[in-house]
């Protein structure tokens, strides 16, 4: 027998239905912010994410399915979403209208990285970019939006917030910190240590204990923001405290991403294990510039759904559509002939071997049917069907013309 790739997942029955629940739920929350779809191909070029996400970061280094195709060319398969949705913006020429623009997208991510709860090497995730709009006004509204996706699923959270400035208070933090690391790096894990050369930020981010009990006692950039980085980050957390949001800064909360400047964000749970984010994002204001674009600001964010499933609670599903079915093999084409018509309107189930009443009944609750219909040798030969109401229980036989 073939099995799935290790770290990749099959989604059949519960699973199935979870994930189009989490799915719907982000949409129709996405859709009352004024969200609209994009779709972009999971296979991009590689130097789309070696420019965006940065030749430092994870993903790239260590993480990515890349390849090259038969005409040669650098491919992979995409890591993550923001900046194929970037590329998207930049290829329809989205960045030199004076339009904001929104989209939501879903779809699978690839990451070549040790499976374990919560982690795959094919991955979905849900996610939404914001171009155009500079304000931290938008950052307080990404962040209110993925809330009220989680609250709708019935996700409880922790919601870590932090400032990784801008370009100009950034270099002279960096300077600051390569100093401090420099000094602890033989304590340091060598992933830490190749950092320290290329992007010094990254050490921050590092999930080794020893690592992150060194730098404990490390520069933080919130307490070297400049005055604009330092008025916005005051502002979204006024703004998060006016609307009851509770929050926590995270002095060594980076991403995992070279593109984030400014706002960073995620939203954690303790409820898979030990606390792990369940989703994030951020600001990103130089990424389309960087792509070849014309400078436009840009916030998003991105959840993982496979990391949210065993936390959504299900809505009670109701009985819906039409279970039907022959009592006699002569009716038979009659019941496939009505499924027909019933289909232009609404959900039906049919059963094309012809069945006693009590197994037609056992198919009904198997199909989480609202409405029995059978036709057997009576109905059949007065022109009739039989139907039945599971909610509130009604029976009766009426003329075929009428139930069409």
């Amino acid at each position: 027998m073939i099995k799935p790739l290790r770290g990749m997942k099959d989604l059949t029955f519960d699973d199935a239905q979870r994930f189009v629940h989490i799915v719907t739920t982000a949409i129709k929350v996405a859709k009352r912010y004024g969200y609209g779809y994009i779709e972009t191909p999971i296979l991009e070029e590689t130097a789309l994410f070696k420019r965006s996400v940065g030749d430092s970061s994870d993903i790239v280094s260590k993480e990515m399915y890349q390849f090259e195709d038969k005409g040669g060319n650098d491919v992979c398969m995409r890591p993550e979403g923001t900046a194929g949705v970037v590329r998207a913006f930049i290829s329809a020429k989205l960045d030199r209208q004076p339009v904001k623009q929104k989209f939501y997208y879903y779809g699978p991510m690839f990451r070549y990285e040790r499976p374990q709860k919560g982690r795959l090497r094919e991955f979905h995730q849900f996610g939404c970019e914001s171009f155009g709009e500079a304000s931290v006004y938008e950052d307080f509204t990404i962040i209110t939006m993925v809330s009220q996706i989680l609250k709708e699923l019935g996700i409880g959270f922790d919601l870590q917030i932090n400032s990784l400035g801008c370009p100009e208070c950034m270099p002279p933090y960096r300077n600051n910190l390569v100093g401090f690391l420099t000094e602890i790096k033989e304590k340091l894990c060598e992933d830490c240590n190749r950092r320290i050369g290329t992007n010094p930020i990254r050490v921050l981010d590092c999930k080794n204990e020893t690592c992150q009990s060194l730098l404990e006692h490390s520069p933080k950039l919130i307490n070297h923001l400049c005055d604009d980085c330092d008025r916005d980050f005051k502002k979204l957390t006024a703004l998060l405290d006016d609307a009851g949001i509770t929050y926590t800064v995270d002095t060594n909360l980076v991403r995992g991403l070279d593109y984030y400047n400014k706002t960073a964000f995620e939203f954690v749970s303790n409820e898979i294990g030990s606390q792990s984010a369940i989703a994030g994002g951020g600001r990103y204001d130089k990424l389309v510039e960087y792509l070849d674009g014309k400078p436009t600001p840009a916030v998003g964010f991105a959840i993982g759904i496979e990391r949210i499933m065993e936390l959504v609670q299900m809505p009670e599903t109701k009985r819906e559509g039409y279970y039907m079915g022959a009592m006699v093999p002569e009716a038979i084409e009659k019941i496939i002939m009505l499924a027909g018509k019933k289909r232009e309107t609404d959900k039906v189930t049919v059963e094309y071997n012809p069945k006693g009443f009590k197994s037609h009944m056992k198919g009904v609750d198997k199909a989480h049917a609202r409405y029995a219909v059978l036709i057997g040798e009576d109905e059949l030969a007065q022109g009739t069907v039989w139907i039945k109401d599971l909610e509130s229980r009604e029976e009766k036989t009426i003329p075929l013309t009428s139930f069409l």
